[in-house]
């Protein structure tokens, strides 16, 4: 379950943020290996932030560990943060936008990642995305 404002009992166990990376009107998205909890789903660049790492500085980490990609704090766009409920835990969902003015060249860690796509955020919403992502496409890009 996911949401905008704080569900009731909410507990959070640790933070998370991602980044919509965008080039064209088209988002980054990347295919999670079969041994990943959601395995075989679509998502952003995202992971778990460090207890006492500040939310850009994991983003900046997390990007440049799954994608290869070096970007800067100052590039980033806070965009919303969700409230998410997962059957074992709770944990605060930090999404960002980052705009590159080209397609970037990726090295995708294959330990976390299998592949990966350029696609229309309408075009997302059709791929086998990981629990909840659909709620933050629609809620970010109005589809």
């Amino acid at each position: 379950m996911i949401s905008k404002t704080k569900l009731p009992g909410f507990y959070k166990k640790f933070d998370v943020v991602s980044v919509f990376i965008e080039n064209a009107g088209e988002i980054l998205l990347l295919l999670r290996q079969d041994h990943k909890p959601q395995g075989n789903t679509w998502g952003m660049p995202a992971g778990k932030v460090k207890h006492g790492e500040a939310l850009l500085d994991a983003l900046v980490r997390e990007v440049r560990e799954e994608i290869g990609l070096r970007i800067y704090r100052q590039e980033c766009k806070y965009s919303e943060g969700y409230y998410v409920r997962y059957t074992d835990y709770d944990f605060l969902y930090h999404v960002y936008h980052l705009f590159v003015p080209e397609k970037p060249t990726l090295n995708i860690n294959m330990n976390e990642h299998k592949d990966y796509r350029w696609v229309k955020p309408v075009e997302a919403l059709k791929l086998d995305l990981i629990q909840d992502e659909d709620f933050v496409v629609k809620w970010c890009y109005g589809v």
